[in-house]
């Protein structure tokens, strides 16, 4: 049990899932390693193909390439799946991305950026997400934004985004799928609501955040919020918090070299040993460790 500054005991709590390996370490963001430097091949190939004695390492083999991903994605109208090199430019791209844009078919898209294919703040945004994740080399997960329909109505989808390495380990592009929360047309005021929150929460992390005054503040009840956040996240609205709290700080390892101390007071933790202990908890070591991890 601990206290958190918002004053309330609780117990630490798992936000993200754990490996299986029994290490204790957290694998909640897998690394991917595709090589999409190659030029394209005019077929797919097959399984048959694959010149492998071992048929999981062919199956393997051939499901690292984008564009047998791209084959299966083009079946699912309710998800955009892409691949850009390290400037954001299209490299793969399915169907459903070909209607959203309003272009006639996939080379249409293909060497062209998301600002230069979504016009207005969508495409730039879109554009500075891809270059943050390939400079960073930091994925980008379950983001909850807005995305444009073929009537050019807009709506709300879950975006992730994977930073894409070469054999060299070097970021060669991003690797992402943006799955639809609605359908056209439907009523989106609770997405908004909900999308309004988590921005709040984003910008207040530092401060204590009560889910009844979260609800509250954009005229949700308490159980109607944390509902919502089940629905689209699949944890409570508390554990969102946490979630983004630990999420952030271990942002601010990875990027500055802010005393930790500074780091648990902008997570919204006044009691460092309490901090140190969640983090341990969330990510499987201690804030010093987890930096001295990423430095390497």
């Amino acid at each position: 049990m601990w206290e958190h500054r918002d004053g309330f005991r609780r117990q630490e709590t798992d936000v993200f899932p754990r490996s299986r390996s029994g290490d204790n370490h957290y694998s909640g963001l897998p690394e991917a390693r595709i090589d999409i430097t190659k030029q394209r091949e005019s077929k797919l190939r097959t399984p048959n193909s694959a010149c492998s004695d071992d048929p999981r390492r062919s199956l393997s083999q051939l499901l690292a390439d984008p564009f047998v991903s791209e084959a299966v994605f083009d079946h699912l109208t309710d998800i955009v799946y892409f691949v850009k090199d390290r400037l954001g430019r299209y490299v793969v791209v399915n169907e459903t991305l070909v209607q959203r844009s309003g272009a006639s078919r996939k080379s249409d898209l293909i060497g062209k950026t998301s600002e230069e294919v979504f016009q207005g703040k969508i495409g730039s945004g879109f554009l500075e997400q891809d270059l943050s994740v390939i400079q960073t080399q930091q994925p980008l997960i379950d983001e909850l934004e807005r995305h444009v329909y073929p009537s050019n109505v807009t709506g709300w989808c879950l975006t992730t985004k994977l930073p894409l390495k070469g054999a060299d380990g070097s970021v060669v592009g991003v690797v992402g799928i943006s799955r639809d929360l609605q359908s056209p047309g439907e009523d989106a005021s609770d997405l908004n609501q909900l999308a309004d929150t988590v921005d709040h929460i984003k910008s207040h992390l530092e401060t204590p955040l009560r889910t009844a005054e979260l609800a509250e503040r954009v005229g949700m009840s308490s159980y109607q919020l944390d509902r919502r956040c089940r629905e689209v996240y699949g944890i409570s609205s508390s554990q969102l918090v946490l979630q983004l709290r630990m999420s952030a700080a271990a942002a601010k390892l990875r990027q500055t070299d802010d005393p930790i101390v500074s780091i648990a007071l902008a997570a919204g933790y006044s009691d460092q040993s309490a901090f140190t202990r969640q983090f341990r908890r969330t990510f499987g070591v201690s804030p010093g460790k987890f930096r001295a991890q990423q430095s390497n």
